[in-house]
């Protein structure tokens, strides 16, 4: 939703950093509910019992010494309540509004601070680090408190929980989600130095991340042979992981796997040298842990546990919300109940299905007869079910490098790839003015409009040389998303509704067009049982992927269970429970056990708990993709974002015609099995 809509860029509000003053503790007493509740049914009636209940006992409980006394508030809950549909209406299109205005503004200056972060734009400088670490909203809670704004809302927009949502919604029409989605977005106070000083934890764990690369022209074995190109330069884990996919086409692309395999699981136990990140200075044998400078040893401390400390720092800001929303009291809760809207127990039971499926043998003995050996545990990335496996990376590097000299060629022809897709020249049209593309820093994210006067930022990794097959492949990925971002941003019927049901949904959208990218490309392949490789090939992302989510929630509730942990405990526990998960569904498979890879996904650092995401997005994208066998994607997918952010089932269900479940592509490997052979 949009109110004063920062919430999206995590700048506002519970869902990101929730914390009050102690003063903020609740003090209105019962008796002084009571009385109020009396008085305000007097008024209006039976019929907005509901409303006057909840609404009072939530100003309430945000109410403080500092906003006046109890007869104050009395006053104010008979000023601001609204007991006629009509009059409720006109306010709440007036809130919208008003928190298009002041959301889009203030998030549009955030985004701006981030650039030289977020943007290769050259070396980062203290200034940037300290302007990214400036909330320019950080005093706007404080202000609609004091204003009385929030007040206004929370009285007259009941909060409601997943399960009342649940329940009730069947029987809502439009306009009463866009209420239940005004309601859910006020939970507590942010004082100002609260949200800046969680601003600039997650700026630092943001830069930490993004600036982690290996250099990988500086890798060499025992006898100081390289493997790598020399400028070649890969952020941890994505650029890295996609590195290793793409040396399955290498015919001496085996040792450089295992090279790479080397460096995460040192990256994972804080054993790589700290003077090898980011650097093409020395030149490091992984395998030995030796660190040269122009063929000679030298020293190569290992990098402090920088990365747990990291990892622990985004705990800590997370944990301030805690005390603050009774509803949903710890991180976790807050994730999958209010963000995901889906329970935990049903996301990891979903889980466990595909884990422990009698699928996953045969999958894996077919990748096993396609590979000709045994597998390894960095085939957890094998990609040969994609139409691009066959295809050295260099040939594709060239086709890329021919249609896309320049991140500008990407971005101008959008609305050409838009209509490959299925979308009308006149949406495209209308979508990819509304698209910004710009070369990243990281590996490559979107970020949607706070507004609609503002444009989504598609960005993606461009090296020196111009885009590469790996930059045109994420920059297919976060297309999909900023697609997604533009539809359900100006195709909603109201503001409060934009967006999707969680990030699994935009992540599908994104996978959807990502899947595409040869078509887009012009690398055209006859490719026999295509649909049923396509249908292995999600399945095995959805395998590997669930296990990295299982990883990501079992440290976060061991986080929670050990709140006073540091570093050093945190990395032990982070490195068992990937271990846990890979000798439960992973070690009958591949015949290893007690490995730790599946903690190398660098979201663990930078997006608290925002894996869980991906795998859902998986099982979202293959029933979309099932449903659009036969429609071209520009139409529905139109049509499907026009729902805008309801509950994930109730979108899915409009979607698709059937809920969020593994059973699907189960069923699609079990008939895959049947046809692909080899």
């Amino acid at each position: 939703m949009r109110l004063f809509a920062l919430l999206a860029m995590g700048v506002l509000l519970a869902a990101t950093i929730p914390a009050q003053s102690e003063e903020a503790a609740p003090w209105i007493d019962k008796e002084t509910r009571a009385r109020i509740k009396e008085e305000l049914l007097k008024r209006f009636g039976e019929a907005q019992r509901f409303r006057i209940e909840r609404g009072v006992d939530r100003a309430a409980d945000l109410w403080n010494a500092a906003d006046g006394t109890k007869d104050e508030f009395a006053a104010l809950c008979q000023q601001y309540f609204i007991g006629d549909n009509a009059s409720l209406d006109a306010n709440f299109k007036r809130i919208e509004f008003y928190s298009e205005v002041i959301g889009g503004y203030f998030g549009e200056m955030r985004r701006d601070l981030h650039l030289y972060l977020d943007l290769d734009w050259g070396e980062i400088m203290p200034i940037d680090m300290a302007m990214a670490s400036l909330n320019p909203a950080a005093h706007l809670s404080d202000d609609l408190f004091r204003s009385k704004v929030a007040f206004f809302v929370v009285l007259n927009f009941p909060r409601y929980s997943l399960d009342e949502m649940s329940m009730s919604c069947p029987s809502w029409d439009r306009r009463q989600w866009a209420y239940a989605r005004m309601g859910a977005q006020i939970t507590s106070r942010i004082p100002a130095d609260v949200s800046q000083k969680a601003s600039a934890i997650m700026t630092k764990a943001h830069a930490y991340v993004s600036d982690y690369n290996i250099c990988m022209g500086s890798l060499v074995d025992g006898k100081m042979k390289t493997y790598f190109p020399a400028d070649m330069k890969l952020i941890s884990h994505w650029g890295i992981r996609d590195e290793l996919k793409a040396r399955y086409a290498d015919p001496e692309g085996f040792y450089k796997q295992q090279m790479i395999q080397k460096v995460m699981e040192r990256i994972i136990q804080q054993e790589i040298p700290e003077k090898v990140v980011n650097s093409s200075k020395y030149q490091w044998d992984p395998f030995a842990n030796r660190v040269y400078e122009n063929g000679k040893p030298v020293e190569g401390p290992p990098e402090p546990e920088t990365r747990y400390a990291t990892f622990n720092s985004v705990y800590e800001a997370m944990r301030m919300y805690d005390p603050y929303d009774p509803m949903y009291p710890n991180h976790i809760a807050r994730v999958f109940q209010a963000g995901s809207e889906i329970p935990e127990k049903d996301v990891e039971a979903m889980f466990v299905e595909l884990l422990s499926s009698r699928q996953v043998r045969p999958v894996a003995d077919l990748i096993r007869k396609r590979l000709g050996r045994k597998l390894q545990p960095f085939d957890i990335w094998y990609p040969g079910f994609k139409g691009s496996a066959g295809i050295p990376e260099e040939q594709l590097d060239k086709a890329v490098a021919k249609k896309y000299p320049t991140i500008e060629a990407f971005e101008e022809d959008i609305p050409n790839i838009l209509v490959k897709l299925g979308f009308s020249e006149e949406s495209a049209a209308f979508i990819a003015p509304k698209i910004q593309v710009d070369p990243a820093r990281g590996s490559g994210h979107a970020a949607g409009a706070p507004m609609r006067r503002f444009k989504s930022r598609l960005r993606t990794r461009v090296p020196a040389g111009g885009m590469n097959y790996k930059g045109y492949n994420i920059a297919m990925h976060e297309l999909g998303h900023t697609v997604e971002q533009t539809l359900s941003l100006h195709k909603v019927d109201y503001l409060s509704l934009t967006g999707v049901p969680n990030t699994a949904f935009t992540e599908a959208f994104a996978f959807v067009f990502q899947e595409r990218d040869l078509e887009i490309l012009g690398v055209k392949q006859e490719i026999p049982n295509n649909r049923e490789l396509q249908t292995l090939d999600t399945f095995w992302n959805a395998y590997e992927i669930m296990g990295v989510a299982l990883v990501d929630m079992k440290v976060w509730h061991w986080m929670y269970d050990h709140p006073e942990a540091g570093p050093a405990e945190l990395k032990q526990a982070v490195i068992s429970a990937a271990k846990e998960v890979w000798n439960s569904y992973y070690a009958p498979v591949f015949g290893v056990r007690d490995q730790d890879i599946l903690a190398i996904y660098s979201h663990m650092i930078d997006y608290a708990l925002y894996l869980p995401s991906y795998p859902l997005g998986h099982l979202i994208q293959f029933q979309l993709e099932d449903y659009l066998r036969y429609k071209p994607i520009g139409p529905e997918m139109e049509r499907m974002c026009s729902a805008g952010n309801v509950l994930p089932q109730v979108w899915m269900k409009n979607a698709v015609g059937t809920e969020i479940s593994v059973k699907p592509l189960l069923q699609a490997t079990d008939a895959a099995l049947k046809v692909v052979r080899y």
